[in-house]
């Protein structure tokens, strides 16, 4: 099987005990994920959860007025509509695919069945605690650090979701993602290309010294993946 087809190229698919990873294997259907889909509004209701493997989706919280910002990113570590078997039929965000890929996606009916039986319960909640940390400290993070700061937690947390060092990405979209203006996300930008920490070439971004990226970023990146760590050491290490 190609890589990119392997349902266990999602962490959480992978760590499943055998016998859940037998009966969801046949249910998992696989789907491509462009960059900039819509995988669900605010407000509506939730047909599937998404499991990315090669793609990368960032929650969005959306204002009246159009504009957005992001709450959470999410890869190969997770899963997309945790509300689904947190007892909501919707949520108040929307999920966008930030990095073009692959990922695989299971029926609501399925995934709420599922979070009945103790295994796949208390790795879905040990998941979701996780990601409402990484929300918090987004909200914490947009509030009181520097837009320098936010676009190195937002380029190490998107790394740290993908194969390889290069990420696919407008200036735009992560202006969008970060909730502040495009000339902040392009002057950041040509800072870290100038310490030659990135580098910066129509709409793709390359990882040159992830060392340096950390040293620059606020204390928000640690605190989000010491937490994942902590709560999902058997997803983080597969």
């Amino acid at each position: 099987m190609p890589r990119r087809l392997d349902p266990k190229l999602n962490h959480l698919l992978a760590a499943l005990p055998a016998e859940e990873w037998q009966r969801w294997q046949p249910q998992l259907e696989l789907v491509e994920m462009p960059l900039g889909q819509v995988l669900y509004e605010s407000g509506a209701a939730l047909s599937h959860v998404y499991f990315p493997t090669t793609s990368i989706v960032s929650l969005l919280y959306v204002m009246e007025n159009g504009a957005s910002a992001e709450i959470a990113v999410v890869g190969h570590e997770g899963i997309v509509g945790v509300s689904l078997f947190m007892g909501g039929e919707s949520t108040t965000s929307r999920a966008v695919v930030q990095s073009a890929g692959w990922g695989y996606r299971l029926r609501a009916q399925v995934i709420k069945s599922e979070f009945n039986r103790e295994p796949v319960l208390y790795l879905l909640l040990r998941y979701t605690q996780a990601l409402i940390t990484q929300m918090a400290q987004t909200a914490a993070c947009n509030r009181h650090h520097s837009v320098d700061q936010q676009l190195s937690r937002w380029l190490l947390l998107s790394l740290d979701r993908l194969q390889g060092s290069e990420l696919v990405m407008t200036q735009e979209l992560i202006s969008n993602m970060l909730g502040v203006r495009r000339e902040g996300v392009t002057e950041g930008a040509l800072k870290l290309q100038r310490a030659g920490l990135i580098k910066y070439s129509r709409g793709r971004i390359t990882i040159l010294d992830r060392k340096g990226i950390e040293a620059l970023s606020c204390e928000c990146y640690a605190v989000v993946k010491n937490e994942y760590d902590r709560l999902l050491p058997d997803v983080i290490a597969v």
